[in-house]
């Protein structure tokens, strides 16, 4: 089991943080093709090295509270290519390996749709940026699982409480989010 030898994050600044850095208001299409009046952009969080290092912090903290009530987790996953930097960040504060899930087979080399190293039982905890209702989260669990992989949870960064939550629950996946739209003070207009 990990130990957490780092102080602890404060989570209402980073929450305020991350929304600084990520909200952009107007009209948009999400992935989900839902439209908002909002958009949480993970990319301008996402590659800001003081907001990853403390999202490494926290998504140790709920690595932990998984294991300690699932059991051992041996991998952990992101897709590409927003969950990529994030998996990495998970990665490096948890001291498990990661894996890459292509939203494709490459048509190339491997011509492989995983990449890194995954074995028949892996028991994986997904990591997400930002989860609407899930649709990415769920392609990627069933790849991991076409893998061979057990995918005990998926960790988002933001909850934008559409659906998400219970789509992936109704998988029999645990789902945990480190904040929601509401904890990031958003709120439709």
């Amino acid at each position: 089991m990990m130990t957490s030898t780092q102080p602890s994050v404060d989570r209402i600044a980073l929450a305020a943080r991350i929304a600084e850095a990520s909200l952009l208001r107007g009209n948009f299409t999400l992935r989900s093709g839902k439209t908002s009046s909002y958009y949480l952009d993970k990319y301008r969080f996402s590659t800001k090295p003081d907001i990853l290092n403390q999202l490494g912090s926290l998504f140790r903290e709920r690595i932990e509270t998984i294991e300690q009530g699932l059991g051992r987790v041996d991998q952990l996953a992101g897709a590409e290519l927003g969950g990529i930097p994030l998996v990495a960040a998970a990665s490096m504060a948890t001291g498990k390996p990661s894996i890459f899930v292509r939203n494709a087979k490459k048509d190339y080399g491997t011509a492989k749709q995983v990449e890194g190293i995954i074995t028949q039982g892996d028991r994986v905890v997904f990591v997400e940026d930002v989860a609407t209702t899930g649709g990415q989260a769920l392609e990627a669990i069933g790849v991991l699982k076409d893998a061979g992989a057990e995918v005990l949870a998926v960790i988002c960064v933001i909850d934008r409480e559409e659906g998400a939550r219970a789509n992936i629950e109704g998988t029999g996946v645990r789902f945990e989010s480190l904040f929601t739209k509401t904890d990031l003070g958003v709120a439709d207009e």
